[in-house]
């Protein structure tokens, strides 16, 4: 069973429920329906618990078939399955009965959200070949001067000397086949956002096929271009006998353009390219991933956040391509990629899809009333598959998320990688960040230089040294390291680098106006000042005085600092090794 939330208007954690049984979404009736149920479906949706219900279509009608009716739940079932229930699609109700939840803004801890769009459920086709793109980034290389294919990284097809198509290795993934007639650009440009490129072209060649029928699925698929998925183009699906359709078509494939992140080149070319771009008008922040994070828009020289109201995933689409992602696989509300600060400057952002950029969709200059940073809007786009955490694992952790870093190196065309270790010299926070970034394991809690508690691996070789990282790449093997020359003074294993990361983590942040407005001169005398004294908190010449007698002259001024992060911020010792001082 799959569930989901739909509907409009609705926040995030809130929706008409929507179940998947038997290859059907379909709707719940609201007939007897108790808070009981809602904790079990909120749980389906991995929320903690409900805080309220919805009845008689408050979130919408939906389509398609109603599954349920008559459900009676404790509200301690592990699944829908195990409540009382008239049975699967035995319903006396209409749509205008469509039972919804409101839900507690709290997500169970791990819990994998199914309510997005995934790519990978498609198939993708290439030739004769069927693969499911669970098999991400890798198809069977085209026909190349006459040669069988051979599985490789996705090529890139070009007009070969011989006639035959020539292939050349492309890191972005090609989106998913359709099997139907040849496609024109709209289809591609939907096809290739939901692969995670910002745009896609028509091969220049023919195909040449095996011998051997191929099965179509598919035909007359017409996108505009806008759609974010697929299946929001019009189609028409093949009934009888698939393998004799199509037969004045072919395979419909696609080519996608890499956004400007993932794209081959040297640094300095990427320099040139942002020079030229200049300052961007948007970003994202707080997210832990690439391509996620909370909307921040530039507005007479000052960055703020956008409203949630009316927030979908044609607005989100625009942002990601605008940044050089896909299209949106989500589009969050109530900020749960974090509060900012600052302005609030735009509220109910309407795109249509088609805009190049935010700016250019309609939506309502923001007053002070409207929107709090509670309801900041943020993104999850759809991204290149670029292979990166197949390169990178942990070792001897107590769970997933902590572990002694082993890198993949020498790892070529169908070449057995060979796995190593990272020396834990300089190592730090900004290198775990990228660690925890390649793995997809979120934010990076610690970077440790020692792991000799995590030594449960055989791998005992360094391969890697002198990581430096600036916090923002996508591999380790983007920082800056030694390369083949390895420098570490600590050969052992118990100093290779390792780390702890978290799916969620604090974000601190100084008041500073009220710094600024607090701020004063005071004259003390140093007979008051021992404590000050024994916490290093006067300058050095305070030793030089003659205690306990004069005075030092001090600014003072009042901090408060604000957690706009997804996490508690704790301190690093517990209160159990705090220590009494007389100071405090």
């Amino acid at each position: 069973l799959k569930f989901r939330l739909a509907g409009y208007p609705r926040k995030h954690n809130e929706g008409r429920v929507e179940v998947f049984y038997n290859d059907e979404w379909g709707t719940i009736c609201d007939d007897d329906f108790t808070l009981g149920n809602a904790h079990v479906l909120c749980r389906h949706l991995g929320f903690v618990a409900a805080t309220g219900w919805a009845h008689s279509a408050k979130y919408g009608k939906g389509v398609g078939r109603i599954w349920l009716d008559n459900v009676n739940c404790a509200g301690g079932e592990k699944s829908i399955r195990d409540c009382k229930h008239r049975g699967w699609g035995n319903s006396d109700c209409s749509h205008e009965e469509d039972a919804g939840v409101i839900c507690k803004d709290e997500r169970i801890p791990g819990f994998k959200d199914y309510n997005v769009i995934e790519v990978r459920k498609l198939m993708a086709r290439v030739g004769s070949t069927t693969v499911p793109t669970e098999h991400p980034g890798w198809v069977p290389r085209c026909w190349c001067s006459g040669h069988s294919p051979s599985w490789c990284r996705i090529p890139r097809w070009q007009e070969g000397g011989t006639g035959f198509p020539s292939c050349a290795p492309r890191r972005c993934p090609w989106g998913p086949r359709v099997m139907g007639y040849p496609g024109v650009a709209g289809d591609t440009s939907t096809a290739t956002g939901l692969a995670g490129c910002d745009s896609g072209l028509l091969p220049p060649c023919r195909l040449f096929t095996e011998r051997q029928q191929l099965n179509y699925h598919l035909h007359s698929v017409s996108c505009t271009g806008t759609e974010v998925h697929l299946s929001m183009c019009t189609f028409e699906f093949y009934r009888g006998n698939a393998s004799a359709a199509c037969g004045a078509g072919m395979p419909a494939v696609v080519s996608c353009l890499p956004g400007p992140i993932f794209a081959a080149g040297n640094a300095h070319r990427k320099k040139q390219r942002q020079q030229q771009q200049g300052q961007p008008r948007i970003r994202l922040k707080g997210g832990a991933r690439v391509g996620e994070g909370r909307v921040e828009v530039l507005k007479s020289s000052e960055w703020g956040t956008i409203c949630d109201d009316r927030w979908n995933l044609l607005s989100a689409s625009v942002v990601c391509r605008e940044l050089g992602f896909g299209s949106a696989k989500e589009a969050l509300t109530g900020a749960r990629m974090g509060q900012g600060t600052g302005p609030i400057h735009l509220n109910e952002v309407q795109c249509q899809g088609t805009e190049k950029s935010l700016w250019s969709c309609p939506f309502r200059n923001i007053t002070q009333e409207d929107c709090k940073h509670s309801e900041d809007a943020a993104v999850r786009c759809n991204i290149p598959y670029m292979g990166y955490e197949n390169l990178i694992r942990l070792s001897g952790g107590r769970s997933r998320f902590e572990g002694r870093v082993e890198v993949a190196v020498g790892a070529g065309d169908g070449d057995q990688p060979h796995w190593g270790l990272v020396c834990g010299e300089g190592w730090g926070t900004l290198e775990a960040m990228v660690a925890c970034r390649q793995l997809g394991l979120g934010f990076a809690n610690h970077g440790l230089q020692e792991t000799w508690y995590w030594d449960a691996s055989n791998v005992t070789e360094m391969v890697m040294s002198g990581v430096k990282c600036a916090g923002h790449e996508m591999s380790l093997s983007h920082c800056q390291h030694h390369g083949a020359s390895l420098s570490c003074r600590n050969t052992g294993t118990r100093f290779a680098a390792g780390v702890i990361c978290s799916e969620t983590a604090s974000d601190l942040l100084l008041h500073a106006p009220l710094v600024q407005e607090t701020a004063y001169i005071e004259d003390r005398p140093l007979h008051m000042l021992y404590c000050a004294a024994e916490e290093n908190c006067l300058s050095s010449s305070a030793r030089l005085a003659n205690w306990p007698y004069g005075h030092r002259r001090l600014l003072r001024f009042s901090s408060q600092i604000h957690n706009h992060g997804r996490a508690d911020f704790r301190p690093k010792a517990g209160r159990h090794s705090w220590v009494w001082h007389e100071c405090h």
